[in-house]
């Protein structure tokens, strides 16, 4: 039996109903983690709105915490949740469709809002190291018809590398029905 662990799940589909990254991700959902209660689901909508970085809000992640203002707090309020929410996950499942070969614009912001020099990663001589480490991550990709890993593909090798830049390397992709019985025969094997 695998314990239970908390469980980051964002959304990025503008469709609320109709959607098929949200049909995916739900299957995912019941088929490796069928006992889950929503206690332990932390769920990030980013179709109810997600805000932007502004010049308060880089001048604020660039500003010791006790010397911030009150509008370098109030701009990095929401970006503080986020990071918050990320931090406290075990397990971390982006649904994520496919808009103009890339990314939604949605989920860009949400990427946005986590890349904070010194909390999710660090620069060092070396390169830059990820802060967030041990989030197992699911992306659950939905193209409407170009292929995952595709020339036209670009939203899964920008996901994987950001996730990658912030510590997170154990990425599992999900694209279809047999990707999800693959992805719950790893999780047996592992366990």
């Amino acid at each position: 039996m695998i314990p239970m662990q908390t469980i980051l799940r964002v959304d990025s589909s503008a469709r609320k109903t109709g959607s098929a990254s949200r049909a995916l991700t739900d299957k995912l959902l019941e088929a490796l983690f069928p006992e889950v209660s929503d206690k332990q689901i932390i769920t990030r909508d980013l179709a109810d709105g997600i805000g932007m970085y502004t010049e308060a809000w880089v001048e604020g992640t660039f500003t010791p915490v006790d010397a911030r203002t009150e509008q370098h707090q109030y701009a990095l309020s929401e970006s503080d949740i986020i990071v918050e929410e990320l931090k406290r996950a075990d397990i971390l499942i982006l649904g994520a469709p496919m808009y103009n070969f890339n990314i939604g614009a949605s989920l860009k912001a949400w990427i946005d809002m986590i890349a904070r020099a010194g909390v999710t990663f660090r620069y060092t001589e070396d390169g830059p190291i990820g802060l967030v480490t041990g989030v197992k991550t699911y992306i659950v990709f939905a193209s409407g018809g170009s292929p995952l890993g595709s020339d036209l593909d670009f939203g899964t090798k920008y996901l994987k590398h950001f996730l990658a830049f912030i510590g997170i390397t154990d990425v599992t992709i999900v694209a279809s029905e047999d990707d999800i019985k693959t992805a719950q025969l790893d999780l047996t094997q592992a366990a």
